[in-house]
């Protein structure tokens, strides 16, 4: 009589092609990488990081009312963007606007949705940073945690139906893995054998719950080959790495039609949101190690500039440009016009029902006898 261990006596490797000074590991095997595809995804890791660091201040003048940085996280982001194709249907959590990005939503589509105004195509419904883009096929953020995976079954079910050549990619976060949601996306994935790969950020913290708090086994990576999905653990801060693993991820989710579950080791530099102060649960030298010896963008600028693509004067006008691009953009989505109070009754029914058209008729009657309660800026 033989019990299963509760572990196996190895921790699963994790791959890496980097290393921390930008050298390539010797015996490692990756995707390669042309200069013009180089040198677009270190141009979109500074701009995420840039635009973070803009938008989160324009929170804190009050500006907008929510942020939500993906500091730490760049190379995650931009590197599995850049492995995908544009075909593909992703399906985010909250921290992942790299992606969006990296598809050609500009920083203006960004700043609009974040000030809620007229050209925000969420009709300013939505929480700052709840982006979404029907043109990128990039689903609408749902703060609900991990409901967008099973949907991601779904969807990559549906294109093996329709034997397109794309696939389905969803993110979630350490967090997340212990939602109901995610065991029945795993196994929902497996049984129907879609194309969808598990993009799995384990960046340290759910808010303020460590990983040592949210499960027992080795990572998350253990938990595919539980449910029968072929899986692997990667360094979420080594780009070269990131892009190398969804590539071939992606291939073997279409090419043989099964899911695919990738565990990211990486580290959430940031507070958890401009609602949260992550120097009350976590030592400020543990996020100043891995804000300053374990950035990715460091790390990969090391081995661009190794290559010879890359110099001091090109960053620092990189730097320069984009920073003009996001402060004029700012200043756009500010002068842009709201969305009129009536747009919180439309898009859900064909005909408004009789319950919604009381409840516009409350709010207008308490807007006129209240004036003063109600913001100005948002047009009756």
């Amino acid at each position: 009589m033989n019990f299963v261990p509760e572990s196996q006596r190895e921790r699963i490797k994790c791959y890496r092609v980097l290393h921390d000074d930008g050298r390539t590991i010797y015996s490692s095997r990756f995707k390669e990488v042309r200069k013009e595809l180089a040198l677009k995804m270190y141009s979109n890791m500074v701009t995420l990081q840039i635009m973070d660091t803009i938008f989160y201040e324009a929170q804190r003048q009050g500006r907008i009312s929510f942020y939500l940085t993906s500091n730490g996280e760049e190379a995650i982001n931009v590197a599995s963007a850049a492995a995908l194709s544009a075909d593909d249907i992703v399906l985010p959590q909250y921290r992942e606007p790299g992606v969006l990005l990296w598809r050609g939503f500009t920083l203006q589509e960004f700043a609009n949705q974040l000030f809620g105004n007229k050209m925000d195509y969420g009709k300013g419904r939505q929480m700052p940073i709840h982006y979404g883009s029907n043109r990128l096929n990039y689903f609408t953020v749902s703060s609900p945690i991990a409901t967008q995976l099973p949907q991601a079954v779904g969807a990559a079910y549906s294109l093996k139906m329709e034997k397109k050549d794309a696939c389905a990619i969803t993110y979630i976060s350490d967090g997340g893995t212990s939602e109901g949601d995610f065991h029945a996306a795993l196994n929902f994935a497996a049984v129907t054998e879609a194309p969808v790969v598990f993009f799995c950020r384990i960046n340290g913290w759910a808010i303020s719950t460590p990983t040592t708090e949210q499960f027992r086994s080795d990572g998350v990576v253990t938990r595919g080959q539980a449910y029968g999905i072929r899986s692997i653990r990667v360094d979420g801060n080594d780009t070269l790495a990131v892009y190398s693993a969804v590539h071939a991820a992606r291939e073997i989710a279409i090419t043989e039609g099964r899911p695919i579950l990738i565990e990211a080791m990486t580290y959430r530099v940031g507070h958890h949101s401009t609602s949260d102060d992550s120097t009350k649960y976590r030592p400020a030298d543990e996020i100043e190690h891995w804000r300053t010896s374990r950035d990715p963008i460091s790390r990969y600028r090391k081995w661009v500039q190794g290559n010879g693509w890359w110099c001091d004067a090109e960053e620092t006008e990189l730097r320069n440009n984009v920073r003009q691009e996001l402060l004029q953009a700012i200043q756009v989505a500010e002068r842009i016009p709201k969305h009129g109070l009536t747009e919180l009754f439309t898009d859900v029914y064909d005909q408004v029902p009789s319950n919604l058209r009381e409840q516009q008729r409350s709010l207008l009657d308490s807007i006129q006898k209240h004036p003063s309660d109600y913001p100005t800026d948002v047009p009756v």
